[in-house]
């Protein structure tokens, strides 16, 4: 069995150990709500999945946050219509 002639510095066992760290998690944007979720997950935010309502997230709130989210949620749907039309939708709407 190999023993160590001489005691490897911590700066050397450091440099050794560099690659071993924990990685950021993959996360995606909602197209529904904008928010990061992990990739094909329900989204915590709005409970969409593939374009669909999974979990309706308004039950699980109480009373003050549901009234919040509403809010929110009215505030999305506001910006949305707000948008002008680019020279694709407007070509489509005809």
């Amino acid at each position: 069995m190999g023993v160590p002639k001489q005691k490897h510095t911590k700066s050397r066992r450091d440099k050794r150990r560099m690659h071993i760290h924990l990685q950021g998690a993959a996360l995606t944007k909602c197209p529904k709500c904008g928010k990061p979720k992990n990739p094909h997950a329900v989204c915590p935010n709005c409970g969409f999945y593939k374009g669909r309502e999974v979990v309706d997230v308004m039950k699980k709130l109480t009373k003050k946050e549901k009234k919040m989210k509403e809010k929110e949620i009215s505030e999305q749907e506001k910006e949305e219509k707000e948008k002008p039309l680019t020279m694709e939708e407007m070509s489509k709407s005809k």
